[in-house]
């Protein structure tokens, strides 16, 4: 599926994210998260995993419509 992050097209499988985020460990989530194999990711570190680009380069808007695109399920920072 073709998603923009950082005004780049990816075209992605949900498949691909689960493979890049394998044994990752999370980093602490105080903003918005996207659970990936049953473990909770904050979408700056999917997003510089799967983009291979600096977080600097991308909001966590993008890679939380993204990753919602994909199907994966979502959180936003809590309030």
């Amino acid at each position: 599926m073709r998603v923009t992050i950082a005004r780049r097209h990816f075209y992605l499988h949900p498949i691909e994210v689960e493979q890049a985020m394998s044994g990752v460990k999370p980093e602490s989530a105080s903003g918005a998260s996207v659970k990936i194999g049953g473990i909770a990711y904050p979408v700056m570190q999917v997003g510089a995993a799967i983009t291979h680009q600096d977080r600097r380069d991308f909001s966590a808007r993008e890679v939380y419509l993204a990753m919602k695109t994909l199907g994966f399920s979502c959180r936003t920072a809590p309030s």
